[in-house]
C-alpha cells in the first residue's frame, strides 16, 4: 500500500555533513505549512492508480520535531480529507533528542504518531560537536528513556561510523548502549562527504582529515556481526530490525511501492514516473499558492525500473528475484542479469538460492559496485 512523505524543511543549527534541503530560519513556518497543505489537496489524484489506502505516513526533513503537536496533526488530518488511511498506518517522525523533552513527548501522544526516529548519531559529546548536532550526549540517552516511558515501543535510533573521531572503541560503546535500550530498530550510516556542505569544504581546503575506507568497512562488519548475534535481521544495508520491526515506510521504498512526497524537496513515485519539488522554501510557497507543483518529472523508461529494481532489491534481504525480473521485463533480462550474476557468485559476494540473489556480508561491502555492474544499458 502507498506511503505519504513530507519535508520539514526546518533546523535548529546546520549539521556540518548535511546536504539535505533545510533552513535555519522559521520565518516562513507558518506560509509553509499552509502551502503544504494545499499541495496535499492538489495532488490528491496522484496515488488514485494505486486503488488502495495509504499504509505509511513519514515526517522527515530538516527536523520534524520542531513542529507543534497541532502542526501535525493538521497535517495528518489534510491527509485524511483526500485520501483513505489505513487504520494500523505507521505514522512516524523523525526526531531530534534535544526536541523531545517531557512536555513534547507528552503532546504527541494525543497524535496519530506511532514510530520515533530518533537522530542519536552518537552518544558522545566530542563527537556531536565535531558533527555539530544541537543535541548532547545526556539528551540522546534522556530522549530515548523519555519516549519509551511515555509507553512507545516502535522506536528506531540513528548512528553515524566512519569518521575520524570514531575509534572502533567508541564504536563498539555506540552499539552496545543503543542495545542496552532494548530499541527494536536500528539504522547506522558511513559518514560521506559532500562537496557543499561544511563537511566538504573543511576536507577541500585541508583542515580536515579525509574519510578512511578502511575505517568505515571495518566499523560496518563489526556492526553486522554485532547486531546480527544480538538478534537484529539485517533487512536493508544500512538498517537493522528485531523481527517483525521492520520500518514499513522504508521498506516499501525498496520494494518499489508508490508514495507521495509533500513540502520542498520532497520526492515522489506513482510506479511510472518520478518527481521532485524544488528545493526553495519561497519559490515552493509561490508556486503552490499560484495553484501549481513546482517540480521536475521523469518518465521511467523500463530499462529505468529495471536498474532501480536491480539497485533497491539487492540492497535488501528479499533480495532480486529472477522470476520477477522475467515477469515484469522478460527472459531476455533474466538471463542477462543470470550471466551478470556469475561473477559474484564466484567471488562470494552474491549468494544465489533458488531464483533470488543477496548479498553476503562481503557483498554488501561493495553493494553499490555490484549494482552498476548488473545494469542494464
Amino acid at each position: 500500500m502507498p506511503g505519504i512523505y513530507f519535508h520539514i524543511p526546518f533546523c535548529k543549527q546546520a549539521c556540518h555533513y548535511c546536504d539535505f534541503h533545510f533552513s535555519t530560519s522559521l520565518k516562513y513556518r507558518d506560509e509553509l505549512l499552509a502551502a503544504m497543505h494545499r499541495e496535499i489537496a492538489l495532488q490528491k489524484t496522484y496515488l488514485s492508480g494505486t486503488g488502495q489506502q495509504i499504509e505509511t505516513i513519514y515526517f522527515g526533513g530538516g527536523t520534524p520535531s520542531l513542529l507543534a503537536a497541532a502542526d501535525l496533526n493538521g497535517l495528518i488530518d489534510e491527509v485524511g480529507k483526500h485520501f483513505a488511511i489505513h487504520h494500523d498506518a505507521e505514522v512516524t517522525i523523525e526526531a531530534n533528542p534535544d526536541d523531545l523533552d517531557h512536555e513534547k513527548v507528552q503532546a504527541l501522544r494525543a497524535t496519530p504518531i506511532n514510530r520515533f526516529s530518533i537522530g542519536i548519531q552518537s552518544f558522545f559529546e566530542e563527537d556531536l560537536r565535531w558533527m555539530n548536532r544541537a543535541h548532547d550526549a545526556n539528551e540522546a540517552h534522556e530522549a530515548i528513556k523519555r519516549v519509551q516511558d511515555a509507553g512507545y515501543r516502535n522506536i528506531t535510533a540513528d548512528l553515524i561510523y566512519g569518521y575520524p573521531l570514531l575509534s572502533d572503541a567508541k564504536w563498539q560503546d555506540n552499539i552496545n548502549q543503543l542495545l542496552a535500550f532494548g530499541i527494536p530498530h536500528i539504522s547506522a550510516y558511513s559518514m560521506t562527504v559532500e562537496p557543499q556542505t561544511a563537511l566538504g569544504v573543511s576536507v577541500r581546503k585541508g583542515k580536515q582529515i579525509p574519510m578512511r575506507e578502511g575505517q568505515s568497512a571495518a566499523q560496518f562488519e563489526y556492526l553486522m556481526e554485532t547486531l546480527t548475534a544480538a538478534g537484529f535481521i539485517h533487512y536493508e544495508i544500512s538498517n537493522f530490525a528485531r523481527p517483525g520491526n521492520y520500518a514499513r515506510h522504508n521498506s516499501n521504498y525498496w520494494k518499489g511501492v508508490p508514495y507521495l512526497g509533500i513540502g520542498p524537496s520532497a520526492h515522489s513515485f506513482n510506479g511510472t514516473t518520478r518527481q521532485w519539488n524544488v528545493s526553495n522554501n519561497a519559490r515552493y510557497i509561490r508556486a503552490i499558492n499560484a495553484g501549481g507543483i513546482p517540480c521536475e518529472k521523469e518518465e521511467l523508461t523500463e530499462q529505468d525500473k529495471l536498474n532501480e529494481y536491480i539497485m533497491t532489491a539487492l540492497r535488501t534481504v528479499w533480495g532480486l528475484d529472477l522470476d520477477e525480473v522475467e515477469k515484469r521485463f522478460g527472459s531476455h533480462y533474466r538471463e542477462t542479469l543470470y550471466l551478470g550474476l556469475q561473477p559474484f557468485v564466484l567471488s562470494a559476494e552474491v549468494s544465489l538460492t533458488g531464483q533470488v540473489a543477496t548479498l553476503t556480508q562481503a557483498g554488501k561491502l561493495l553493494a553499490d559496485h555490484i549494482a552498476s555492474e548488473l545494469f542494464v544499458d
